[in-house]
């Protein structure tokens, strides 16, 4: 039962972190889980719980979604999610975990100091995001920083990044979530779990997005960097224990 409750809190604060900038709720989760439940638990509870989040925050935002910016992040998404459903099946994850730390830590640190401007990128880059994002989150359920980076470097307003975002979590969460159920990922434990917890990420999120309502856009950039090395150092903290 203490485990349970736990897994409450974990959630609880997953959902008011993405509630609040949009994403990162399997990046806040995921290393605090796995210090109480296997991963192998833990991430298939993460993506049904970020079809809760992601859900909730589409009704929040769906006027700022914008179509032709939310397609290429899902349609690179659709081979990522395949082959790291794969993966999840057969490798060991700690080595992506460790690698998407040190991605974190070094892309957030250089955007804090340097402040550099928007590349405005192509919508084609969009489609790379996607597929690492789909790859990444099928394995450790914390696939958002490819996805994340890309949103970053566009230039786009505070709205129109959690917006773009959310609808692709959305649409790549329910992939996910299909491709699980015919693998045969999804547990009677999982199922356990995730009864118990859904009504605190649930609150979560919303508490979370009426938040983000007083946070500038410069003050959200950098709440998100100040988060992705925060997560990054977590990952680390995961993989060596």
């Amino acid at each position: 039962m203490i485990t349970y409750l736990a897994c409450c809190l974990v959630f609880l604060f997953a959902g008011l972190v993405q509630g609040l900038t949009g994403f990162g709720a399997g990046l806040v989760a995921i290393p605090l889980l796995t210090m109480m439940i296997d991963i192998k638990l833990a991430v298939p509870l993460c993506i049904l719980h970020n079809m809760i989040i992601t859900s909730s925050l589409t009704v929040a935002l769906h006027r700022y979604f914008d179509w032709r910016k939310i397609m290429p992040l899902f349609l690179g998404g659709i081979p990522g999610v395949l082959l790291g459903a794969y993966w999840f099946k057969h490798v060991e994850p700690s080595w992506l975990e460790l690698i998407l730390g040190v991605m974190l830590i070094c892309y957030s640190l250089f955007n804090l100091v340097f402040q550099p401007k928007p590349l405005y990128l192509s919508s084609l880059w969009g489609y790379v995001a996607g597929f690492f994002t789909g790859a990444i989150s099928s394995v450790v359920s914390a696939g958002g920083p490819p996805s994340i980076i890309y949103a970053t470097l566009t230039g786009w307003e505070k709205e129109e990044m959690k917006a773009t975002l959310t609808g692709f979590f959305l649409l790549n969460g329910i992939f996910m979530v299909t491709v699980y159920y015919l693998g045969g990922l999804f547990t009677m434990e999982t199922l356990s779990y995730f009864a118990f917890t859904a009504p605190f990420v649930f609150f979560g999120s919303m508490l979370g997005s009426r938040l983000s309502s007083r946070i500038n856009q410069r003050s959200y950039l950098r709440l998100v960097y100040i988060l992705l090395t925060i997560m990054g150092l977590l990952m680390f903290r995961n993989v060596w224990g």
